[in-house]
């Protein structure tokens, strides 16, 4: 694992309590995933969430899988976390 991964790993894991074989195994997970299937997304961003434990409301929840079935998924982290804030 190169310095830029641990360090980014880190920040999340600072941020949200999720460990890196956390992520790696929900990455892993969505390699065959399809992201434009609402279900698939909403029990994604459910099992995000409580990894993180961290609640999310009906309405954020809502946001976000339109973002993910719409293909609008923000393309840097700064965004990213901006759509999570909202």
């Amino acid at each position: 694992m190169s310095d830029f991964q641990k360090n980014m790993f880190d920040q999340i894991q600072k941020k949200s309590n999720i460990r890196p074989d956390q992520i790696l195994n929900v990455a892993n997970s969505l390699q065959n995933a399809d992201l434009s299937d609402e279900k698939t997304v909403r029990n994604l961003v459910k099992q995000l969430a409580k990894m993180a434990d961290k609640p999310v409301s009906k309405e954020k929840e809502d946001k976000i899988v339109e973002s993910i079935t719409n293909n609008k998924i923000p393309t840097d982290l700064n965004s990213l976390s901006q759509l999570f804030k909202k």
